[in-house]
């Protein structure tokens, strides 16, 4: 069983950046590929970037995201990360961490087990 909290959200200028954490309970964390997704209201839950479990591991995004967002992982800490830069309106939406007891990613939300509360991100324009 894994618990997830993500922080750092919050309203940022179009051009700004945003950290994001997800907080993770357990001790097997660092066998779990993670990633984030977003919803924004009267749309579906979409993949914004993955990771794989290991520490440095493979990574994907979302074409929508490439170049501006990062995503990273700190097994130690048991936190995944979502550098996010050059924010548009358009990525205003909730963010959620999800993870998957498996060590690749999938782009798939149905292939994660656990999943945060979210955290609202918002771009002004």
């Amino acid at each position: 069983q894994v618990q997830l909290v993500e922080s750092g959200g919050g309203l940022v200028q179009a051009g700004g950046s945003l950290r994001l954490s997800c907080a993770a309970s357990g001790r097997t964390f660092s066998t779990y590929a993670m990633g984030w997704f977003r919803q924004a209201p009267g749309k579906e839950r979409d993949f914004v970037a993955v990771i794989s479990a290991r520490s440095g591991g493979s990574t994907y995004y979302a074409d929508s995201v490439q170049g501006r967002f990062t995503i990273s992982r700190d097994n130690a800490k048991n936190t995944m990360y979502l550098q996010m830069n050059s924010l548009k309106p358009e990525d205003t939406a909730a963010y959620y961490c999800a993870a998957r007891p498996y060590a690749a990613w999938s782009r798939r939300t149905e292939a994660y087990d656990y999943w945060g509360q979210g955290t609202q991100v918002t771009v002004s324009s």
